[in-house]
């Protein structure tokens, strides 16, 4: 037993407090969470104290280690790039990485795309698709064969990642950007070594790209738009 190991209640008083999660101590908090073992109140507490205190690569990194491990996986030997953003821009546009996703997959590059409703935004990756006619509950298997087949598959969050049964219901009722905004995109479960990732902060670009590093991923490219957007913007 880790001498360091923190409890959610723990983790909440820390981050109240300011003090920085470690890396393991951040994925203990998660393995609660993932688990059911955390109140819906300790949840929201915690999600809320972490983006007032400010979440660090570690803590990112730990935490998204936590959702790899519990979620479901797509074995393929294809080389793939997801292109998602974090949301939580409040801006109202339509769902870009999504329709950038068929462009590139149109170019010849296999594309993994992970997604999921709109939290804080107007439109989730798997509200466009479902929108479009797509079945979004696609299995590991149904999203394989589409990967053999057109290049291109979806995996719907909240099919993927079952033990997010405990979290999900909640994060809209907050409300606001969380941490799992950014670990929805750290947490590919066709395991895609390139991404682009769009952050609606420019301040959270250089922990997501050093999250990344943390857990291992080969390229990747992570972006910011000054209007605020999770997006390469014309604009700059």
């Amino acid at each position: 037993t880790r001498l360091n190991k923190m409890n959610i209640q723990q983790a909440i008083q820390s981050a109240v407090e300011g003090i920085d999660l470690e890396h393991d101590q951040a994925a203990d908090a998660m393995r609660e969470i993932m688990t059911g073992q955390a109140t819906p109140a300790q949840f929201g507490a915690f999600l809320t104290a972490m983006r007032m205190k400010g979440e660090t690569s570690q803590e990112i990194a730990g935490m998204a280690g936590v959702m790899r491990e519990v979620s479901l996986h797509i074995d393929t030997d294809i080389d793939m790039v997801d292109t998602c953003g974090t949301g939580g821009s409040g801006l109202n546009w339509f769902n870009i990485s999504t329709a950038s996703a068929f462009v590139v997959a149109g170019a010849g590059v296999p594309v993994a795309k992970h997604g999921n409703r709109a939290m804080s935004g107007s439109t989730g990756s798997a509200d466009v698709l479902e929108a479009l006619g797509v079945d979004i509950t696609l299995g590991p298997e149904g999203v394989k064969n589409c990967f053999a087949k057109a290049g291109i598959g979806f995996m719907f969050a909240q099919a993927f990642h079952p033990a997010m049964k405990f979290a999900g219901p909640l994060r809209p009722q907050l409300g606001i950007r969380t941490i799992f905004n950014f670990l929805g995109p750290l947490t590919n479960p066709a395991g895609a070594s390139r991404q682009i990732i769009g952050v609606s902060d420019n301040a959270f670009a250089e922990r997501i790209a050093k999250a990344l590093e943390i857990l291992g991923t080969q390229y990747a490219f992570v972006v910011n738009a000054e209007s605020g957007a999770d997006e390469v913007d014309v604009e700059g």
